[in-house]
């Protein structure tokens, strides 16, 4: 009888642990569910009969490696810096594991020990990375293996509202971590234009993004150029990997970033200003007015209502809503939007995914476009849940069905990996359109 440990039960959890707990029943499997909440972990097993919910803390090393000992593969959904902790007592006690964060260079450096335990460490298998790899290298493998030469890669991912339920002036929810959301763009972003290295700093990546599909603005992703390597684009002349948002939305958002209130570095100690006090702190001395800022420093010529109106919804010229923290710009700002951008009871999300190859075929320019739509469940099975943990569970799967043959430290880029898991994805209702 397998086991499975699943560390995490969080939002992006509820997708995996119900695939799980299905696919259990016909194979005969066993899965804990450890979270630092046993209410949290009770409610995801919800007295499935073949899973056990347990109260765990990643810190506890003897609890830790009791548990990875007693089982034969585990997931982990902490936090990507937490994750080798977990790597570490799996190669030590020759478990496999999957998570979907990226490759820290401190798990790639668990390789070839890895290997020499007979062990997969299954890295970047949820949406993105995990359904961007699965399907690009299938995309493109279809066109090399016709002689086609890839030329040209571009793709893009966002978690968005859904349509029905996009009823703010942002178009946008918070619909996974609301943190991340806030810092995102922090870092310079780096990517491939023109066959060379091109660098756009972080105050710009909001003010310098692309219409795609005419309904989205992309905002570059920090590093493009790490897959140009495994994608084996080093002959491509661009290489691009961005973010998706409602168009309109980056606009508004390079306003928050150039007044420095996206700044997570140090604390304001603001508590018990109202908002528009707050924000009025951050403009420049001879700046009298946010308005006035939009026009007079940012230099913006179009769109000034539209961006003010959505500042407005925010109520930075609010003088009775009130800043109730000390704390970072970021957090503060957070504190301002955790509420304002809820993602309501009966609201659903939305996972929107494309990519662009281009290449060239028996001496011909020629393009490729695919594009994955999903729609959320309900709040707690939403689209990011589906797309993150469909992934991972399906590995789960194949490794413990010995599918799955590669050992050490891997990402999901070969056929072994995208062939069956986007065949099952797609009973899923998880597609790409090409």
């Amino acid at each position: 009888m397998k086991k499975i440990f699943i560390i995490g039960a969080g939002l992006s959890s509820s997708h995996l642990i119900n695939y799980l707990k299905k696919e259990s029943e016909a194979n005969q499997w066993k899965i804990t569910v450890g979270d630092a909440s046993i209410e949290n972990a009770k409610n995801k097993c919800n007295g499935h009969k073949n899973c056990k919910a347990i109260s765990f803390d990643i810190n506890n090393k003897e609890l830790r490696e009791q548990e990875i000992k007693n089982a034969d593969i585990i997931v982990s959904l902490l936090p990507p810096t937490l994750h080798i902790k977990v790597a570490t007592d799996c190669v030590k006690y020759g478990k496999h594991m999957v998570t979907a964060s990226y490759v820290s260079p401190a798990m790639a450096a668990l390789h070839k020990k890895a290997e020499k335990a007979n062990i997969l460490l299954l890295n970047e298998m949820g949406l993105d990375p995990g359904i961007d790899h699965l399907s690009a290298m299938q995309m493109m493998d279809q066109i090399r293996k016709k002689g086609g030469e890839i030329t040209s890669f571009r793709s893009y991912c966002g978690g968005l509202v859904a349509k029905k339920f996009d009823t703010n002036p942002w178009h946008y929810k918070f619909t996974w971590n609301p943190k991340n959301v806030v810092i995102a763009g922090q870092s310079a972003a780096k990517y491939k234009h023109n066959h060379h290295v091109s660098y756009v700093s972080a105050s710009r990546i909001f003010s310098e993004t692309e219409v795609i599909e005419k309904e989205f603005d992309a905002y570059l992703n920090r590093d493009s150029i790490s897959y140009i390597k495994p994608y084996g684009l080093e002959n491509a002349k661009t290489v691009v990997r961005g973010t998706l948002r409602i168009k309109g939305f980056c606009d508004a958002w390079n306003v928050l970033v150039q007044l420095g209130i996206t700044d997570d570095t140090y604390i304001v100690e603001q508590s018990g200003l109202t908002i528009k006090e707050y924000i009025l702190s951050f403009l420049p001395k001879d700046c009298k007015s946010l308005k006035a800022y939009i026009v007079d420093h940012l230099k913006y010529t179009k769109n000034i209502d539209k961006i003010y109106k959505q500042l407005l919804y925010l109520g930075f010229e609010s003088e009775t809503e009130k800043i109730t923290i000390s704390d970072t710009p970021a957090n503060i700002l957070l504190s301002i939007l955790k509420d304002k951008w809820k993602l309501e009871k009966g609201e659903h999300d939305r996972i929107i995914m494309i990519h662009y190859v281009d290449y060239i075929l028996n001496g011909k320019k020629q393009s490729a476009k695919a594009i994955l739509d999903v729609e959320g469940e309900s709040q707690q099975l939403t689209a990011m849940s589906k797309t993150v943990g469909l992934p991972m569970g399906i590995a789960v799967k194949l490794i413990l069905t010995n599918q799955i043959k590669a050992r050490g430290v891997h990402i999901p880029i070969t056929e072994e990996f995208y062939t069956p898991v986007l065949k099952e994805l797609k009973a899923h209702g998880v597609a790409f359109k090409e």
